[in-house]
């Protein structure tokens, strides 16, 4: 029953819209399928860049699809930072039904497509995940080895966020999905950048610093001052990306 509710209250997948929306808003994003552990085919778009070394594998969050972070995608790509940006299950064109685990295996798939597939070194993928993807994006580098972790808008649990809204009530007992990110940094240990709108009214700033506060070192703390939740790479304009990039360049090498 708690799966029930997870696909209710936890996964707002968006249909995909078919269009060729490379030449749209002009990017030379490649079509990528590649499929998980568990057999479900899965699908992302590769964007090059010949301006960087370093590659960031996108693990986003929990509502919509990748059509809907193209405009996130441009900007990255005008500062020359390679991309993966990939869907999970029962998102956009990749198939089957979202979960914890299956997310889970999504990762471990888009990471495998890119270190075996296309043969880029772990030393050179640097992973990012948002909101929901950030507990993603831990739970990878908490197994797979990485240049460096950027997590932004991220929460210590859902757990937590239950907590949060529910006035401490147990809420999170209704539903199966965990996203222990605050448990899993336990287990990285690699270059981290926690990034966070100080006005979220979503993931409050308080979380985000109790996910910073859970980590080991070397670590660093990039707040927002203008961010909701959803807009931390609009308010952060120009400054948010030069501290992506500076990020990326320390790490890869």
């Amino acid at each position: 029953m708690p799966e029930f509710f997870d696909q209710y209250l936890v996964y707002h997948p968006a249909p995909w819209e078919e269009r060729d929306w490379g030449r749209q808003v002009g990017l030379p994003l490649e079509d990528v399928w590649f499929q998980a552990e568990d057999g479900v085919r899965l699908f992302g778009w590769y964007l090059p860049s010949s301006a960087s070394s370093g590659v960031l594998l996108w693990c986003h969050g929990n509502a919509g699809n990748i059509i809907h972070r193209l405009d996130n995608l441009t900007r990255l790509a005008r500062i020359g930072i390679s991309v993966f940006l990939f869907d999970y299950r029962g998102y956009g064109r990749s198939q089957g039904r979202p979960s914890e685990k299956g997310l889970y295996r999504d990762a471990l798939a888009a990471y495998a497509h890119l270190t075996e597939t296309r043969r880029i070194p772990a030393r050179r993928v640097v992973l990012f995940g948002r909101s929901l993807g950030a507990a993603v994006a831990a739970q990878l580098a908490s197994v797979r080895p990485a240049a460096g972790l950027i997590l932004e808008s991220a929460f210590p649990s859902v757990e937590a966020v239950a907590r949060h809204y529910y006035f401490g009530l147990p809420a999170h007992w209704f539903l199966g999905a965990r996203f222990p990110l605050e448990e899993r940094l336990r287990d990285v240990h690699m270059p981290l950048l926690v990034i966070h709108g100080a006005l979220d009214e979503i993931i409050p700033f308080e979380l985000g610093q109790r996910v910073y506060e859970a980590a080991n070192e070397p670590k660093s703390f990039y707040a927002i001052p203008n961010a909701d939740h959803n807009d931390v790479y609009v308010a952060g304009g120009t400054a948010y990306y030069e501290r992506l990039k500076k990020f990326v360049e320390e790490v890869v090498r």
